[in-house]
């Protein structure tokens, strides 16, 4: 089974250590919950490093029919009048992003325990190739390899990102360059963690993307639900 659909929200969160049982009890028993009923959302899935020594611990991806549905007026109604316990919980990030995207390759089959990531950002003239080169080629053989059960390429949308932080109040970077990221998913961190290196860990010369380029981390799956 591919995604529930062509858009895709991701966030990177690290909250306070103070706040981190406050935080993890929110997204498990509201948030999550809150955000698969929202129009055009169908799953939600969040995970934690499984390095120790991530500089974010917790990532989340949200699934939903289409990257419009993420400035969906509703959501940003939502989005700009959030419960109570979500403004508590979201005073103690310290680190904190949110990248609505347009899945561009599915080759998710199912769904498993562990999910890595490659973010990166190509240059313009080097994007068409490159998703090309992910899609015949780099993605298929990542996928093939033992552990593996899928991967997807994930382009950000900057139109829909500025409206979700316009609903936020959240200031508009100047000059921001699409961001890309890849999920990797397999049955276990170690298979995550080896294909990851396979794929990325020199960088993408070809294309123009040298390893200090691409920000990476490996996460496993701590809780998720859908409609």
């Amino acid at each position: 089974m591919a995604l529930y659909g062509t858009g895709m929200l991701m966030t990177f969160t690290q909250p306070d250590a103070a706040g981190e049982e406050d935080f993890n009890e929110w997204y498990n028993r509201e948030h999550i919950d809150e955000r698969v009923w929202m129009p055009g959302f169908h799953r939600a899935r969040r995970y934690v490093d499984c390095t120790g020594d991530a500089r974010i611990r917790y990532f989340a991806t949200y699934e939903t029919d289409t990257v419009e549905d993420l400035a969906d007026p509703e959501y940003m109604k939502l989005l700009a009048d959030q419960s109570d316990w979500s403004k508590r919980v979201m005073k103690t990030f310290t680190d904190f992003d949110r990248v609505t995207a347009r899945v561009t390759v599915d080759l998710s089959h199912g769904f498993a325990g562990a999910c890595a990531f490659a973010r990166l950002h190509p240059a313009p003239e080097v994007m068409d190739g490159l998703r090309r080169h992910l899609a015949d080629t780099l993605l298929p053989e990542l996928v093939a390899r033992p552990g593996m059960v899928g991967a997807v390429l994930a382009e950000n949308d900057l139109a829909v990102v500025n409206e979700g932080r316009r609903a936020q109040g959240v200031p508009i970077p100047e000059h921001e360059t699409p961001q890309w990221i890849v999920l990797l998913e397999g049955q276990g961190g170690h298979a995550t963690a080896a294909a990851l290196r396979a794929g990325f860990g020199a960088g993408l010369p070809d294309h123009g993307v040298t390893a200090a380029d691409i920000d990476t981390g490996n996460h496993i799956l701590m809780f998720g639900n859908n409609r």
